[in-house]
């Protein structure tokens, strides 16, 4: 599919999917003849991981290692060192959702205040 559906299907933008390109982080799984990128189900799986990362606060540079920690599962699925590097994974965005829950709290904590006036 053209980088427009793309966009609407996963709420990133034109900018943010050229980006991405440009770095690396999702190339298309191809072209057409003119040039224009196009993207399948996988790639939008791979965008949408990302996307699900960006609340969290994960950097670019962060975000591609944990595809690579991804994809080094999906090759060996057996892999003990691979399940372990996953897990710490889970472990470390599960602390960054706690911050944001605890962020969330603080600023409804603030919401009700502002209320009392």
């Amino acid at each position: 599919m053209h980088i427009g559906e793309v966009a609407e299907r996963t709420t990133l933008s034109l900018r943010t999917l050229r980006h991405y390109d440009e770095i690396g982080l999702v190339v298309p799984s191809g072209r057409t003849e003119g040039g224009f990128r196009l993207y399948t189900e996988d790639d939008i799986a791979r965008l949408m991981l990302i996307r699900r990362m960006k609340p969290l606060g994960y950097s670019l540079e962060q975000m591609r290692d944990v595809l690579a920690s991804f994809d080094a599962l999906a090759a060996d699925p057996a892999s003990e060192v691979h399940r372990r590097e996953m897990d710490a994974i889970r472990d470390a965005a599960l602390d960054r959702k706690t911050r944001l829950l605890e962020q969330v709290s603080m600023a409804d904590e603030f919401l009700a205040q502002l209320d009392e006036l």
